[in-house]
């Protein structure tokens, strides 16, 4: 109603003070004006409009304007509309100033990816325009009927699409009506936090771990026990000795987050074996699972559960794109009664034209064969990196062997990986810090740099990597990075 911003109370709505309705609408715009909430040269609803928002006749509003057009107020520009004048005849000053906004960085036209971000898959790679088609083809085919709800737990197609899918590429067999529909990752832990927790249950949570669900669950309420990782994944033993009576487990088994290494098979079985005897959830976060370099995809943990105790928990932000915020669960019987009652109330499943859109994309094999050119693709890009770390030959990074994910583990050595990450982001890197995944130091303090390849193409890795051993060991005079540039 301003310029794309405030709009003015309805006149119906109006003061006891005595006058016409045509005086009072006056001094209503006429005040908005002097207390910059109808800011200079923003433009004002149309006489019509006004009309219908205020209650009053089409006339009273040509009046109040016309006034306020006489007095200089405002100014016709014929079929472009009405619009305060600039510079105003008056100084605000006259007039009760509105209060002043909070300062505010501009946004920028589009997000901007840096070499070595974590999380952040290929979206320069991805089928843009089939996805268009798709999505584009559900909202042109709304009916009636879907604006009046849909199923708060996910659209029936999505659902049936994504258990098809699972059982082929994870070895999970679930029914449509056990897969449910999340706002992404994190929805899906706000859901499991309010339907299945209580305020001071325990969990286990690896450690180092992924540092945002650990703050979300704290912030639920949960008591969570730092388990530790070796190289066979979760320590199950250490994790029982820590926290006997724990109602959870959140664990990342195809690929732990941060450090990389697959749950072993005898973890996976003494681990449902504990959970089955301790009554307790197992959430399995399929982190980067669908990315493997050395192997196929490896069986999820859930493919291993015959008694119900594994809540499968999965997203499309890799494997699609992340601002898409499509996630799901695979619930047991046992939960899905209480899971479906908070999707209705807290929860509801995203936007309906985007999950049908998901469906297709998945039902006409356009999801497999993205997933399969972006295999090639990370694979050249992870090479890219790995020889250009080699070729680095830094004492101070030791570079780790991983079997897939979307990111790298480089030890530091001799340096505080938060002050290499400062200086990394001055020069327009963003690798993340390995220490910030990890909730005790106790055992040792984690020093390292995760970095992303999978937004970093094969041609930048070089000069990324020198920008990066500026950061590690900065040369007297190190000048900051002041923003993008064609070559990086």
């Amino acid at each position: 109603m301003t310029r794309r911003g405030a709009r003015l109370s309805p006149a119906r709505r109006r003061p006891r003070s005595a006058g016409t309705l045509q005086a009072q609408l006056y001094d209503r715009i006429r005040q908005a004006i002097l207390s910059g909430a109808l800011a200079s040269g923003a433009r004002v609803p149309s006489a019509r409009a006004m009309a219908l928002e205020a209650g009053v006749s089409r006339g009273t509003v040509d009046a109040a304007y016309a006034r306020l057009s006489v007095e200089g107020f405002l100014v016709a520009r014929g079929a472009a509309g009405t619009f305060v004048t600039t510079p105003l005849p008056i100084a605000a000053a006259s007039a009760p100033a509105a209060p002043p906004e909070p300062p505010r960085k501009e946004p920028r036209a589009r997000a901007e990816v840096r070499p070595f971000q974590v999380g952040v898959p290929a979206v320069d790679a991805f089928p843009v325009a089939t996805w268009s088609r798709l999505l584009g083809r559900h909202a042109r085919r709304a009916r009636a009927g879907d604006l009046a709800g849909s199923d708060p737990c996910g659209d029936r197609a999505l659902r049936e699409a994504i258990a098809a899918h699972l059982a082929v590429s994870r070895g999970v067999v679930a029914r449509a009506d056990q897969v449910m529909i999340t706002g992404g990752y994190h929805g899906a832990l706000g859901l499991l936090a309010r339907a299945l927790a209580r305020p001071g249950d325990g969990a286990w949570f690896e450690d180092p771990g992924y540092h945002r669900a650990r703050a979300a669950l704290e912030l639920a309420g949960l008591r969570l026990a730092a388990v530790p990782v070796d190289a066979e994944g979760l320590d199950v033993a250490r994790g029982a000795a820590l926290a006997p009576r724990a109602r959870f487990v959140f664990v990342t088994p195809s690929h732990q987050m941060p450090l990389g290494m697959a749950l072993s098979l005898p973890r996976r079985l003494a681990l449902l074996a504990w959970a089955r005897g301790a009554d307790a959830w197992i959430i399995e976060d399929d982190y980067d699972g669908e990315f493997q370099r050395a192997s196929a995809p490896l069986p999820a943990l859930k493919s291993l559960d015959d008694q119900g105790r594994v809540i499968y928990a999965g997203t499309f932000s890799k494997s699609m794109f992340p601002a898409l915020r499509l996630g799901f669960l695979v619930v047991p019987d046992g939960a899905r009664d209480a899971l479906a009652r908070v999707a209705s109330l807290l929860h509801p499943a995203p936007l309906l034209a985007v999950q049908r859109a998901a469906a297709d994309f998945l039902g006409e094999g356009h999801f497999a064969r993205h997933v399969r050119r972006m295999r090639a693709l990370y694979a050249e890009r992870h090479g890219a990196l790995a020889r250009a770390l080699e070729e680095l030959s830094s004492p101070q990074l030791q570079v780790e062997e991983g079997t897939g994910g979307l990111h790298l583990v480089a030890r530091l050595i001799g340096a505080r990986d938060g002050e290499v990450v400062e200086r990394a982001s001055q020069l327009g890197l963003a690798p993340g810090a390995l220490s910030s995944y990890q909730a005790d130091p106790t055992e040792g303090r984690l020093d390292g740099l995760l970095l992303g390849f999978a937004a970093l193409p094969a041609s930048r890795a070089r000069k990324a990597v020198h920008r990066l051993a500026q950061a590690i060991a900065p040369p007297p005079g190190l000048t900051p990075w002041r923003g993008p540039s064609p070559s990086t």
